[in-house]
């Protein structure tokens, strides 16, 4: 097939592409700028914003299917720069499909989009969204897999796949921001109890929407659904973070702050970016001190049923894979 990638140049894209690419798929992407390394995979790159619905469609032309794994992540910042990029970039995306008479269309969502705070055991798919967001990244990323949802009809067969912290070899977010952390000893465990948390290996991710993809048609069984993507090996957060440490030959974490202190922290420290207009993200966020302080692992029941999910690469096998990474790419 060929295969329209937005966000190509990223971590999960960069790894949807690979795997598209190995097995002869033809593959375009959307990016903001020119990628070497997908030039060297034989990627036809096309630079474009989201936000313009004209670049988008041309992007998508002649395509068979669309891969949108394009976001403006984060858990701070304005909310017209979220909207604009995840709202406006998916509702383009739609309109793309449409225009093109592509039939296909797979949406990399998150699983915040569900998340209000609290733990979360097992849950499945038929988790509501929350009434309250407790940052402008999952609220966006809510509305954007309303629309793709909302947009699954006979013409088209849309899916949304919410993959949980992304991560493995290569990854330029989570890894090397635990690890300037901790270097820096600023690393927290905050509340006493290390409570379970789903992840998920960054080929496992590209693997699940590959297989989606697969079974993707206009009335098929995949099609207007969301399923999240996972090791499907929970453990205690903090355990992992301190495997991930040990791979880059740092101490586990030795400090502990209290759940509501750091609520407390993040909202003071929300207040005073917004009242100073200061850049870059508050050390602390509300949201931040909900995730890092709750249970978030979920049955994986219905992408196994309808697509055959299966993670291929385990935890353990991932963190050799991040250790040798982490010798040969040592971050700075």
């Amino acid at each position: 097939m060929k295969a329209l990638v937005t966000g190509a140049g990223g971590f999960l894209g960069g790894a949807l592409v690979r795997r598209l690419r190995n097995r002869g798929d033809t593959v375009r992407s959307f990016c903001r700028k020119s990628y070497p390394d997908l030039d060297s995979l034989g990627v036809e790159q096309v630079q474009g914003d989201l936000a313009d619905r004209a670049a988008v469609s041309a992007a998508a032309a002649g395509c068979d299917i669309v891969f949108h794994v394009a976001a403006k992540a984060g858990v701070w910042g304005r909310w017209n720069e979220y909207h604009r990029a995840n709202v406006v970039g998916t509702e383009n995306v739609i309109a793309a499909c449409r225009t093109n008479a592509i039939h296909r269309l797979v949406y990399t969502s998150s699983p915040s989009v569900i998340f209000a705070g609290v733990d979360q055991n097992g849950v499945n798919e038929s988790e509501p969204y929350p009434k309250r967001f407790l940052a402008h990244y999952p609220h966006t990323k809510a509305l954007a897999e309303q629309s793709v949802l909302a947009a699954n009809g006979p013409e088209l067969g849309t899916v949304a796949l919410r993959p949980h912290l992304i991560w493995g070899p290569g990854d330029p977010h989570l890894i090397p921001r635990l690890i300037g952390q901790a270097r820096a000893g600023r690393l927290k465990r905050i509340g006493r109890e290390s409570k379970p948390v789903d992840t998920v290996y960054v080929d496992n991710a590209a693997a699940g929407h590959v297989q989606a993809a697969d079974r993707l048609a206009p009335g098929s069984p995949v099609a207007g659904k969301a399923y999240f993507l996972t090791q499907g090996e929970p453990q205690p957060l903090w355990d992992f973070v301190n495997r991930l440490l040990a791979a880059a030959g740092l101490p586990p974490v030795a400090r502990t702050v209290s759940t509501g202190a750091a609520y407390l922290t993040g909202a003071v420290w929300e207040k005073v970016y917004r009242l100073f207009c200061l850049r870059g993200e508050p050390p602390m966020t509300r949201f931040v001190a909900r995730q890092l302080s709750t249970a978030h692992w979920f049955d994986l029941a219905a992408a196994r049923r309808d697509f055959g999910y299966t993670p291929t690469v385990s935890t353990d096998e991932g963190l050799k894979r991040v250790a040798e990474w982490l010798r040969t790419h040592p971050p700075r």
